[in-house]
């Protein structure tokens, strides 16, 4: 049985392995968006942009608020 299923479904390889990459990508998106670190130096980054007057207070807070929430959820 496993010869004849594993025939079968040989059209639906290059499926599976889209699906794969598609799974690995992700995963590696939310490791890198839940980093501790990384969220730390977006909020360093924010802070300086926001200090340099490149950022409204009302974006500034909003965006700090969403890293905060990041940050405390890691």
């Amino acid at each position: 049985m496993g010869l004849i299923s594993a025939v079968l479904t040989l059209p639906l390889a290059p499926v599976r392995g889209v699906v794969w990459v598609a799974d690995q990508l992700a995963q590696a998106a939310d490791n890198e968006l839940h980093d501790p670190s990384l969220v730390r130096a977006r909020l360093a980054a924010l802070n300086h942009e926001f200090e340099a007057g490149h950022l409204s207070a009302e974006t500034f807070e909003r965006e700090e608020e969403q890293l905060l929430d990041l940050l405390h959820g890691c």
